[in-house]
């Protein structure tokens, strides 16, 4: 990790990797849940069609919080790449303005206009 990061640059950074290892974990378990589901089970109380049918909803939700995971993750992630491209947009305004401010001051004081 670089160490010449502002501090609330750094905490962010560190509650990203915190966050992150929360989610990979998460997924993990999901995923090691669906595994178990895959396995046959000999002794149920259930009739083998209930069975089946309760483990493969239980697989379906576990892979459909995978996925909206991931969505979450993804519209997080966009929405700060858009506020950064934003930012860089009123940037590039500002620089412009303050450009074409210089050159029109340029323009009408110069005795080729």
């Amino acid at each position: 990790m670089q160490r010449n990061l502002p501090q609330n640059k750094e905490a962010l950074l560190k509650s990203y990797t915190t966050r992150l290892k929360e989610d990979v974990k998460s997924m993990l378990e999901n995923f090691e849940e669906i595994i178990k589901l895959a396995k046959l089970e000999n002794e149920t109380q259930l009739n083998r069609m209930t069975q089946i049918e309760q483990d493969t909803f239980e697989m379906q939700v576990r892979a459909a919080n995978i996925v909206n995971e991931a969505i979450t993750q993804n519209s997080k992630l966009f929405r700060t790449k858009q506020q950064e491209c934003d930012q860089k947009l009123m940037s590039l305004r500002d620089d412009i303005a303050a450009d074409l401010y210089d050159l029109e001051d340029e323009y009408f004081t110069s005795i080729y206009k």
